[in-house]
């Protein structure tokens, strides 16, 4: 299903949490990209560039942590685009929140929670009935190294991590018999140009997970 503007798959893709990094290289594998983000100018940045490489973009303003405002956005870009037949869940966490766990308190675990696995929740529930009608789609996540290796220095992301990984992992066992696809990756390390995982070769390996990756 992977493939490049100009001679990339129709879609469209929707993603939730787009940004420059992984979010624009997996849309610029698509001729057609919904894209959802809480900053409303790094939102239209990433849509301009986006534009520019000839896709045909549509944008809706959401954070990922209220699902009321979510879901809204993702039916406004069904509405623009038509149902997607691709779903890309991968907003970045709020930093500020990830602290050691003798640190972290009750709201930066709900933050985080509210974000990964609320926030997919809601995400996937909002594309799902289109995806079963039409009888295929794609339910891709991206999560950080904390799935694999947690740390008590990084309280947060290990719990949201895992419990995200679970929800993925029930996802994928009750569609386990339909044609939609469910799909995780891993990355461990840094992600953006000249650090240890280009965005391009990350969207190229997600797009290449059929169940479960891990990207070392």
């Amino acid at each position: 299903m992977a493939g490049r503007a100009g001679g990339g798959v129709s879609g469209p893709v929707h993603i939730v949490g787009a940004g420059p990094g992984v979010g624009a290289s997996v849309a610029r594998r698509f001729t057609r990209a919904g894209l959802v983000a809480r900053d409303p100018g790094r939102l239209g940045g990433t849509a301009a560039s986006l534009r520019d490489a000839g896709i045909d973009v549509a944008t809706a303003v959401a954070d990922a942590t209220d699902p009321a405002a979510l879901t809204a956005a993702l039916a406004e870009l069904a509405e623009r685009q038509g149902p997607p037949e691709v779903l890309c869940f991968s907003p970045l966490p709020d930093v500020e929140r990830i602290r050691p766990v003798l640190e972290t308190t009750a709201a930066d675990l709900e933050a985080a929670l509210a974000l990964n696995v609320v926030g997919a929740a809601a995400a996937v529930r909002s594309v799902l009935p289109a995806m079963r009608a039409a009888g295929r789609g794609r339910l891709l996540f991206v999560t950080g190294s904390a799935v694999v290796s947690p740390s008590p220095a990084r309280a947060a992301s290990a719990v949201a991590g895992f419990a995200e990984k679970s929800y993925v992992d029930l996802l994928a066992e009750a569609l386990a018999d339909s044609p939609l696809e469910v799909a995780h990756l891993v990355v461990q390390g840094a992600i953006g140009p000249g650090l240890r995982h280009e965005p391009d070769a990350v969207a190229d390996r997600l797009l290449a997970t059929r169940r479960y990756a891990v990207l070392t």
